[in-house]
């Protein structure tokens, strides 16, 4: 089973300051309130350590494993829990250029897997909650930072 979760949001910022401050790991417990915590280096291939708590939810660690690093236009990683093909996810940042200091922020993540039907509902609100809540959060920061 497949499924998509997708979001965008316009900022008024510069690219730059939107990849500072997305790459900036040791600040997200101090401004993201989905993504609360991410250790490991920015390279292709490297393993992640990413703490992850929705608002009402339960925390979660995991491990994912970087695909895309793209400086000021794309972070990608993908993970898993316990085992491939159980409940897999490839998650995506995207920042797309509007114009001078204007941006798209895309944000979202493919699942796949057995579990995906299972925990649907779940994504449909608490994780996708979450990526809104951490897109707005990004927004108020990067834009006062212009």
């Amino acid at each position: 089973m497949k499924k998509q979760l997708y979001t965008e949001i316009e900022i008024s910022a510069s690219p730059k300051i939107i990849w500072d401050i997305l790459t900036n790991f040791a600040d997200f417990p101090n401004w993201n309130p989905f993504v609360r915590k991410i250790k490991g280096e920015l390279k292709i291939g490297e393993k992640l350590e990413v703490f992850i708590q929705p608002k009402g939810g339960k925390g979660m660690t995991f491990k994912p494993v970087l695909l895309a690093v793209e400086k000021e236009r794309e972070l990608r990683w993908r993970g898993k829990l316990l085992i491939s093909g159980l409940f897999d996810g490839e998650h995506f940042f995207k920042i797309e250029p509007l114009g001078e200091n204007r941006v798209k922020f895309i944000h979202g993540e493919n699942f796949q897997g057995l579990l995906v039907g299972v925990m649907a509902k779940s994504l449909d609100t608490n994780t996708l909650g979450g990526f809104k809540e951490m897109n707005e959060a990004l927004k108020n920061l990067a834009e006062k930072s212009l």
